[in-house]
């Protein structure tokens, strides 16, 4: 967050995709919202390990009411650029899902946006070689996929879940998994162990760029 806060920009906005906390507790969560005071405009959606009552009260504010555990969908604009970050948790368990909720916000989102848009979540939509995360990533997709297709205003998906940096396509868009900031998880190329997590590289971060053209270019960073 330091090395974050110091870069001498210009930095248009953070985005955060998911599992600020491990357990989902109020003490978790304020911990986070003091971390991640940003000298910029910051979005944040949650993970498998989050939960969207404590989520909601402690990073957004909000006080409880009926709808503490509705799907936590936020947009942010900026300079002409939308970016819609969708919650694919699912609450109890580890794999992803987008409620039919969530997928109307998208389209409403998308529908009013002319501009170029970014659209996130925490659970990748497509396997990325590392079991151990492909086997809880998104479920049904496709319902995704048919949205995605039908707005060329997309430049691409930002996700999370994987905790390592790695480059894919979906729905014709490029597919950008950003690095864990407090571990790595390991292809089985690298490592035969269960879980097939590093504790011990560096955390990273992800610069995005996008161009006058609508073109989506990714730096993957590393602080040490």
């Amino acid at each position: 967050m330091r090395h974050l806060s110091g870069l001498p920009g210009p930095i248009d906005a953070v985005l955060v995709t998911g599992d600020i906390a491990d357990h989902g507790t109020v003490e978790e969560y304020e911990i986070a919202r003091e971390l991640l005071r940003f000298p910029y405009p910051t979005l944040i959606c949650p993970g498998n390990h989050d939960s969207r009552p404590e989520f909601r009260k402690v990073l957004l504010g909000e006080t409880s009411g009926s709808d503490a555990g509705a799907p936590v969908n936020q947009v942010l604009r900026f300079g002409g650029v939308t970016v819609a970050l969708c919650d694919s948790s699912i609450p109890g368990r580890d794999d992803g899902y987008l409620e039919d909720e969530t997928l109307r916000w998208l389209a409403e989102v998308l529908e009013s946006s002319a501009g170029p848009v970014i659209v996130g979540m925490h659970h990748q939509p497509v396997p990325v070689g590392v079991p151990y995360v492909d086997d809880i990533r998104l479920n049904e997709p496709e319902r995704l996929e048919e949205l995605l297709r039908a707005y060329p205003q997309i430049v691409g998906v930002l996700v999370g879940h994987v905790h390592t940096a790695a480059a894919t396509v979906f729905a014709g868009l490029p597919v950008y998994v950003a690095p864990g900031v407090a571990s790595t998880v390991l292809l089985p190329q690298e490592s035969s162990a269960w879980p097939p997590i590093d504790r011990t590289l560096p955390p990273g971060f992800a610069l995005h760029v996008l161009s006058d053209d609508g073109r989506l270019t990714t730096h993957a960073r590393v602080v040490v």
